[in-house]
């Protein structure tokens, strides 16, 4: 029924097309205010473009198609009208402008009304379209976010630098969120020095499972339909369980909350061998699709602490992530779009390699958390900064190409939260406008804090020789190709100083090593 509205005309003149994008499937969605079921009509497309324009990863396709279809059905059950095209409806031409101008041109509406797009490149889209068709756009705030964007701005107008640290600061002081007298709750900012512990040589132990829900009958048939448009994209559907609708939602935060919150502190760094979700919440793809309200995940999980229920380690780091640095990402990408995707400080110019596509690498830390990730379409924060972050940068790959692959593979991905993680702090490909330091660190780290080392042929106290670790190769000679970068840097300086402890003779042959190692993975 909604599809078949698309190609015909109201019986009335049509006051407002209201856009809602796939990462916009709040009911509380602010274009829908005002909303006239008589008048008005909400346009939602699925277009191969949003699929391909990065390879996407099957299961990030599925998440958004499959929550997109469920939020149609909410609509119609209310009695509105909706202009719903389907990936494969005949007359779909595959693009998001050609769907829009295509509305446009058959319903002719006083005003196009949207929620602000969390993608520059879409809003581009939306407002050029709008243009050429002489059709006016409402913008409305995004509300679903803590603060507007205006309030960021302001932030950072006052500051030299933008730091997570300081803003976070702000954030608690403006909310009063964990605080008390005006003073932090239990007395310290953050509680980083508690939440670095390991698992050890032995594993995670018995973890509790975050709950999966079932496909339906929608979500069903969203799964083959990707599977039959697309048969070559990367990863797998097999494992599909991911929340899709509001009341799914909410369970699996409460899930969380009961299971895996208090022990998340303590071992959010932490990484072992068959474990892909650990203590994390598994809640970042339902807060973006926007079924998740983030204020009710910082209340209940500050409900947690104040009950007894979590210790304030582990309740202030899982609020930080929410209040602190998904807040901070979003005022970081609006204010420097789109220039902000032509940064590339560190000079980094290789091509991504293969093995990231199929996980078939000898390297048993980034064979785990790729073919994790090309399994699930997800790994959690320390994995992608610390595994597949960490080896893109030391290995000097092209900033651009290491986003579009993160764009492309995880189900949470949006380009708004994605792209300033990936270039200001994995890649320090802003230069650090965002991140005060690179994230750099040899195969010890990996060692310290997973158990992968023993699955690997690789030594990471070795830099040089056969069985020398290409993360600790890497680690030296990045810091080699940097050092009059680095060397008087207030964050990096202590590691580059460590330079001084090898000869002449030992940094040639780091070089060598590092080289022939690049060689041999770009021609694998």
């Amino acid at each position: 029924m909604a599809q078949a509205l698309q190609h015909v005309r109201f019986n009335t003149p049509m006051r407002h097309l209201v856009i809602v994008l796939g990462d916009q499937l709040d009911r509380n969605n602010p274009a829908l205010e005002g909303f006239d079921p008589k008048t008005d009509a909400v346009w939602m497309a699925e277009v191969a473009e949003e699929a391909t324009h990065v390879w996407s990863h099957k299961a990030r396709i599925a998440i958004f198609l499959a929550a997109m279809r469920h939020y149609r059905a909410w609509l119609e059950q209310k009695g509105w009208r909706v202009l719903y095209t389907t990936l494969d409806d005949p007359a779909n031409q595959g693009s998001f402008r050609t769907e829009l101008a295509r509305a446009l041109q058959t319903h002719r509406p006083q005003r196009i009304i949207l929620t602000e797009p969390g993608e520059w490149r879409v809003r581009q889209m939306i407002l050029e379209t709008a243009r050429q068709h002489a059709t006016p756009v409402e913008i409305r705030p995004d509300t679903h976010f803590l603060i507007p964007l205006e309030v960021f701005h302001e932030h950072a107008e006052s500051r030299k630098t933008l730091r997570l640290e300081f803003f976070y600061r702000f954030m608690r002081q403006r909310t009063g969120i964990l605080m008390e007298n005006g003073k932090p709750v239990g007395g310290a900012w953050n509680y980083d020095a508690l939440n670095r512990q390991s698992f050890g040589a032995e594993g995670a132990g018995l973890v509790p499972q975050p709950i999966g829900f079932a496909p339906d009958a929608i979500t069903q048939e969203v799964l083959q339909l990707v599977e039959a448009r697309f048969p070559n994209h990367p990863g797998s559907l097999r494992d599909f369980d991911w929340a899709i609708t509001p009341e799914q939602a909410e369970q699996a935060l409460d899930d969380f909350i009961a299971n895996r919150l208090p022990l998340f502190g303590p071992y959010q760094d932490a990484m072992a061998l068959g474990e892909p979700y650990l203590y994390h919440s598994r809640l970042s793809s339902a807060m973006n699709l926007k079924i998740l309200d983030p204020r009710v995940a910082v209340q209940k999980a500050v409900e947690a602490y104040y009950s007894g229920h979590a210790p304030i380690q582990s309740v202030e780091g899982f609020v930080r992530q929410i209040l602190g640095w998904r807040e901070f990402i979003r005022g970081v990408y609006w204010r420097f779009m789109p220039e902000y995707l032509e940064h590339n400080a560190l000079d980094a110019h290789h091509p991504l390699p293969r093995f990231y596509w199929t996980a078939e690498t000898d390297m048993a830390c980034l064979r785990e958390v790729i073919g994790q990730t090309l399994r699930y379409g997800f790994a959690h924060h320390i994995q992608r900064l610390m595994v597949t972050g960490l080896y893109a940068l030391l290995f000097g790959v092209a900033p651009k190409q290491v986003h579009e692959w993160y764009l492309a593979v995880y189900v949470d991905a949006v380009e708004w939260v994605e792209l300033p993680n990936v270039y200001g702090m994995s890649q320090f490909a802003d230069g650090g406008l965002m991140s005060s330091k690179p994230y750099v660190a040899s195969g010890k780290y990996l060692q310290r804090m997973s158990n992968y080392c023993q699955r690997c042929p690789y030594n990471p106290a070795l830099a040089v020789g056969e069985n020398a670790c290409p993360f600790t190769t890497l680690y030296w000679d990045f810091l080699m190709r940097h050092q009059a970068r680095f060397e008087n840097h207030p964050r990096l300086a202590q590691q580059v100083r460590n330079l001084s402890r090898l000869s002449e003779e030992e940094r040639q042959a780091i070089r060598r090593q590092a080289e022939r190692h690049r060689s041999t993975v770009l021609k694998a």
